[in-house]
């Protein structure tokens, strides 16, 4: 018997050991497949593509903001009103809002950087040729403003595939600090258009400032293609991965908008657009209404100048908070809080400024404060579905896009009713709060696009 009890015990403890080495085996093997399929970009190209993006955001605020400039030269050659012009600059932002959902539904099928490249290629080539769109028409105004249609279309493609981009190759940790640095180009493209269009009119004539911007765009993605992707954009295998993709992972749009995150992250979105589009819209009018003998280049340079260090910090500031062990949400929260909170206050304090150098100020901190959104609700639909971020996002950017146009319509009917732009400002700030409020109620930063109370069966490897 005692025998039998020793060799049960050596027994025993030979079959610990061995489902113990078993145990080691099974857990390391997993180890390194992981490793081996990691879906995220090394620090290294992290780094590249951060710098790629954010030049591709730039080029793609210099052909956005090409027309504006170029409006009234075009306006005086080809003798259109205030109304015509309007018609055509407005048409750009309709073309917008059709494209978001479905640019970020194919990016995450396909890939955000391929649906970047071949957007580009296309507004790209459509904006070189928009000068002679014009000029060979028989009716400039038709044919510009379907152009411009068409470069919204285009163009309304890029921040849904950068949302589905990030959420796929970026850690949660460092989305906030890649998001603000590429975000900055949109400061740096109206800039950069900005100085070198005026330029270009004064040297030659507006159509170069088309050539310039388009060329430049074209080859931009070209560069993109031959030194990163290094293949077709669109090969049959990833077609037919996307079409795998379709058809087994389908958006669960009924289970996102069942919850109230989604919401106030949608909500949120539409208060800081409406604003942001009204301030961008209407601030060189509030400028020369206010401060008629001010220099223009003042305050069409000095906020975005301020707001490009900005928006890098929020990013930099809420990775870092992450990093340190403080809450997801409660860091979305905190930079919400200064892109709708912080920047209100100095919103309304435009209401009663007397000087030009105070509203400088008070706008550039305004602006400089509404970045940190890039940290905040644009990071937060990345947290809540990285599995169709893209898709979600354009929902998102969709209503934010058409009530930014609501929101410029409606504010020029109060300033045409009160004359006064304190109403204006404090209606802003109204909004903003509002939007404010309902995300620091609602926000998470839980993923809500999979259903956690379902069973998980796991294959047990001996």
């Amino acid at each position: 018997m005692a025998i039998l009890q020793k060799y049960v015990k050596n027994s025993s403890s030979e079959l610990v050991k061995s489902t113990a080495e078993s145990t080691v085996f099974t857990e390391a093997a997993p180890l390194q497949k992981e490793e081996a399929d990691d879906p995220y970009w090394s620090r290294s190209e992290t780094q590249l593509w951060t710098v790629v993006l954010l030049l591709g955001t730039c080029l793609l605020y210099c052909a956005r903001v090409a027309a504006p400039i170029c409006a009234v030269s075009m306006a005086s050659e080809f003798q259109w009103d205030k109304k015509e012009s309007g018609i055509v600059l407005g048409s750009f932002f309709w073309g917008y809002c059709f494209t978001q959902v479905l640019g970020g539904y194919v990016s995450d099928r396909v890939g955000g950087e391929k649906v970047i490249v071949m957007a580009t290629v296309g507004w790209g080539s459509l904006l070189t040729l928009t000068p002679m769109i014009a000029h060979f028409s028989a009716v400039p105004l038709v044919s510009v403003t379907l152009s411009r249609f068409l470069m919204g279309l285009l163009q309304g493609v890029h921040f849904p595939s950068l949302a589905s981009l990030f959420s796929q190759k970026v850690p949660q940790h460092e989305r906030a600090f890649i998001s603000s640095t590429v975000g900055t180009g949109s400061q740096i493209g109206t800039l950069l258009i900005g100085g070198a269009g005026s330029m270009l009119m004064d040297w030659y004539s507006w159509e170069f400032v088309f050539y310039f911007s388009g060329l430049l765009a074209v080859s931009w993605a070209y560069c993109i293609w031959k030194q990163l992707l290094k293949g077709p954009i669109l090969s049959l295998e990833t077609v037919g991965v996307g079409l795998v993709k379709s058809r087994n992972a389908r958006i669960p749009w009924k289970r996102l908008f069942s919850k109230s995150p989604v919401w106030a992250v949608i909500f949120a979105h539409l208060c800081t657009s409406s604003t942001f589009y009204t301030l961008l819209s209407w601030l060189p009018t509030f400028f020369k209404d206010s401060f008629p003998d001010a220099k223009g280049w003042v305050f069409n340079m000095v906020p975005w100048l301020v707001a490009i260090p900005s928006s890098i910090l929020g990013g930099y500031l809420s990775d870092h908070l992450i990093s340190l062990g403080f809450e997801t949400a409660a860091v979305r929260k905190l930079m919400q809080f200064f892109a709708m909170g912080a920047s209100s206050v100095f919103t309304l304090l435009l209401c009663g400024t007397r000087t030009f150098p105070l509203a400088v100020a008070f706008v550039s901190a305004t602006m400089g404060f509404q970045t940190f959104t890039h940290s905040g609700v644009s990071v937060n639909v990345q947290d809540l579905a990285p599995s169709c971020a893209g898709s979600l996002y354009g929902v998102m950017n969709t209503g934010g896009a058409l009530s930014g146009v609501f929101f410029v319509y409606f504010s020029g009917y109060v300033i045409d009713t009160t004359g006064s732009w304190a109403s204006v400002f404090a209606l802003m700030s109204l909004v903003n709060v509002v939007g404010l409020v309902v995300f620091l109620v609602f926000a998470e930063a839980e993923r809500v696009d999979i259903d956690d109370s379902k069973p998980k069966c796991e294959s047990i490897q001996i």
